[in-house]
Parts: structure tokens; C-alpha cells; sequence
């Protein structure tokens, strides 16, 4: 009787569909910590040492690919209003290191 309740109740937890979201709640903020961490290091990678102009050009098309990315996710949340100014934060590393590259090929 035991074994016959034990296999009723395992085919009927096996057997029933569940409906599960297969999004993972955090996944967008989960991305946007991993996007601020790339601009981090790429921030100290500029900020190391003396960086050749190839180099410099190379970390900035790096830093506004992430921040471009950073704030694709953003925008998919527009009523959340802690979103835009980490957005803007990393608009405003690329534009840093954008002019650090022009400032360079310009010497």
C-alpha cells in the first residue's frame, strides 16, 4: 500500500504541467551589474597608465558598446526611475573616453 501511495503521489507530481516563467526575475538588473562592472574595469584599465592612441581609441568603442548596452536595458524599464542616471553615467564614460581617443588622433 505504501509503494502504491508513494507511485500515485511521483506520477502525479511528475505528470502535472506546470506553468513556470522562465524569466529569471533579476536578469535585467543582474545585467545592468554586470555592465556597470565592465565599465569599472574599463575605467581603471584608462586610468592604469599611459595608453597608446590605437589603445585609447580601442577602450573607448569598448566603453560606449557596453553603454549602449547598459542602456538598451534600461529602456525596457521606463517606469522605473533609479534606471536613467546609471544610464547617463555610462553615456557620460563614453564620452569621456570618446574624447580621449579624438584629443589623441589629434596631436
Amino acid at each position: 500500500m505504501r509503494i502504491a501511495n508513494l507511485a500515485l503521489l511521483t506520477l502525479a507530481l511528475m505528470g502535472c504541467p506546470k506553468q513556470v516563467d522562465t524569466r529569471v526575475a533579476g536578469s535585467d538588473d543582474d545585467q545592468l551589474t554586470t555592465y556597470e562592472a565592465r565599465l569599472e574595469e574599463l575605467r581603471a584599465r584608462g586610468a592604469a597608465g599611459e595608453l597608446s592612441c590605437a589603445d585609447q581609441c580601442t577602450l573607448a568603442t569598448q566603453t560606449c558598446d557596453v553603454a549602449e548596452a547598459l542602456c538598451g536595458v534600461v529602456s525596457r524599464h521606463p517606469a522605473r526611475t533609479d534606471l536613467p542616471p546609471r544610464c547617463a553615467r555610462a553615456r557620460e564614460s563614453c564620452a569621456e573616453k570618446t574624447d580621449g581617443c579624438t584629443r589623441c588622433r589629434n596631436r
